[in-house]
């Protein structure tokens, strides 16, 4: 890309280009010796077609075909929900593809991260406590035990707004108008910073409060089990105080067999309290902080030590996607990727109605036909459950993502996908499993960016790669999520939730190659513990469970 392109052609095979910029109406474009005539004015991010198109006629981006005009569009003309239907190709179970151009690696051959070796031969890029309720019954005690010990130990890092509410008070106070109140600057401070730690080297003590354990179907109580267990056993984790009520579908049994699953020889202090047999609430909460804050003192032994590249897994992750999406930060990790997969290290692939219309090339690039044979099941029995209710994955996009250029599905799937880059898939995860093989997996995650960096973390992420084009403050309690800004405009607008900038590739600064060794860089220092990206420094927990209902 130069830097005087204005439009793009993602792929030979397209009918459709990309506006990088504003485009008025009748305004002319100039494409690889052809000539445009802006039918009507295009935005940044939206497409318009390259010939005539008639009704039924197929829209071709990615290679791939992505919707069908509704309507006649013109040479020119602007591609939107009024004209065009989300469509895909149906897939099949075919030959193997699995050649694939490895990229050089030898800049990072000698290089290593910083970080904690667990006994099952994992190594975390953090080191957290976890306190875990099996039901949602434990969420007040939870709430209990995080203000009896998170700011006492160090981790209070909330930014204070209670500042903002005592100005505005005083303000009240001294008879300022409405008007003038509207009008005054407000400033928050941090309440504490890491230096107060009294456990240097622990990270903090995470609380995953969540909404299921009972109530629902036994299989989501299994399933929830199984994202528990991830979590107890993930390398960033050095243990975990458990509260269970005792009479939920959530059994203590069930996560205890999870637990085994992940980790045969499971060996990291594990304090479970049942308040049923314990008896009065006093007794539990005391017995709990006293048991955490004996566990953290064990966990503070910990230090960070080197460790290959090979031992850090990468969950990819989308969320608030845009039309610079799939041609800016999703291939620039999807290049990070490659690099990773190519020194023997592992990433994890999710959010499966994102996947559709790309089918077919995630299948052949399956190791084997089983594997490939497990993705189609998983995803035919999705869209089947989703159908059945009255949705399906056509109707994935959100309103802020056709806003931005992503009118189907199908779109913004073969968008999505380029964050797998292009190595084989190795293996075929059902949530919440976990991974045991390096290269690239794909886990049957729902397309809701925080159900599914859950999910990805449980499976075993260390490190979360998120890219935006419209801006999210996703975090998680025990993974660094690093934020990617698809465009510099956003970049530049919140900085104070964003990590990198991808822009850099829509202008011609960088190339996808460059940008993604540039954030593979960048992870091997979120790695050690010398960086702290936004959602951790403003405390950014997101944690949702995914009930196996339907959820995009």
């Amino acid at each position: 890309m130069n830097t005087q392109q204005i439009v793009l052609k993602v792929h030979p095979a397209d009918n459709v280009l990309v506006a990088l910029t504003n485009l008025l109406k009748d305004e002319k474009v100039v494409f690889e010796g052809v000539e445009y005539t802006m039918e009507e004015t295009v935005k940044a991010k939206h497409k318009f077609a390259t010939t005539d198109l008639a009704v039924g006629d197929s829209i071709i981006m990615y290679g791939v075909l992505v919707g069908k005009a509704q309507q006649p569009i013109k040479k020119g003309g602007l591609i939107s929900t009024s004209n065009v239907r989300h469509a895909a190709n149906d897939f099949t179970v075919g030959e193997r593809h699995t050649q694939w151009i490895i990229p050089d690696t030898r800049a990072f051959a000698e290089r290593t991260f910083k970080g904690y070796h667990r006994a099952d031969g994992s190594v975390g890029t953090a080191n957290y406590w976890v306190v875990i309720p099996m039901v949602f019954c434990e969420n007040r005690n939870l709430d209990v035990l995080q203000q009896a010990l998170v700011n006492d130990l160090g981790y209070g890092r909330n930014r204070s707004y209670q500042v903002q509410s005592q100005q505005l008070i005083e303000l009240y106070k001294t008879g300022r108008s409405v008007e003038e109140i509207l009008q005054t600057d407000l400033h928050a401070d941090y309440e504490k910073h890491p230096s107060q730690r009294l456990f240097p080297n622990v990270d903090g003590i995470k609380f995953l409060t969540h909404d299921g354990g009972c109530g629902g179907t036994r299989q989501d109580a299994q399933a929830l089990c199984g994202l528990l267990a991830g979590y107890i056993t993930h390398p960033n984790v050095a243990g975990a105080t458990v509260l269970s009520l005792g009479c939920q579908n959530a059994q203590v049994s069930m996560l205890e067999e999870e637990i085994k699953k992940r980790s045969p020889q499971f060996s990291k202090p594990l304090y479970i309290l049942e308040q049923q047999k314990i008896g009065k609430e006093s007794a539990l909460l005391s017995e709990a902080i006293k048991q955490t804050f004996a566990g953290v003192i064990l966990a503070n032994q910990q230090e960070r030590k080197p460790a290959p590249l090979s031992k850090i897994c990468i969950g990819l992750e989308c969320g608030g996607s845009d039309g610079f999406s799939g041609i800016s930060a999703n291939p620039a990790i999807g290049y990070t990727s490659d690099l990773l997969v190519a020194m023997g290290g592992s990433v994890i692939l999710s959010e499966f109605p994102e996947l559709c219309g790309v089918e077919q090339n995630l299948s052949d690039r399956c190791v084997d036909v089983p594997t490939a044979e497990r993705f189609s099941h998983l995803m035919r029995t999705y869209n089947e459950r989703a159908k059945a209710v009255g949705s399906g994955f056509d109707m994935n996009p959100s309103p802020g993502n056709i806003r931005d250029g992503l009118i189907t599905d199908a779109i913004k799937s073969a968008g999505a996908a380029k964050k797998g880059g292009t190595s084989p898939v190795t293996a075929v995860l059902d949530y919440p499993e976990k991974v045991t093989k390096p290269g690239l997996n794909l886990l049957c995650t729902p397309g809701n960016d925080v159900e599914s960096t859950t999910a990805e973390v449980a499976s075993g992420a260390n490190i979360v790669l998120f890219t935006t084009g419209l801006g999210t403050p996703t975090g998680n309690p025990i993974a660094p999520v690093v934020k990617i800004a698809t465009n510099t405009p956003l970049f530049e607008r919140m900085r104070d939730i964003i990590d990198i900038n991808t822009g850099t590739i829509i202008e011609g600064k960088e190339t996808i190659e460059q940008a993604g060794a540039r954030i593979l860089e960048y992870v091997i220092g979120v790695a050690s513990g010398e960086i702290e990206v936004a959602a951790v420094h403003h405390v950014q927990d997101d944690f949702i469970p995914w009930k196996r209902g339907v959820s995009l």
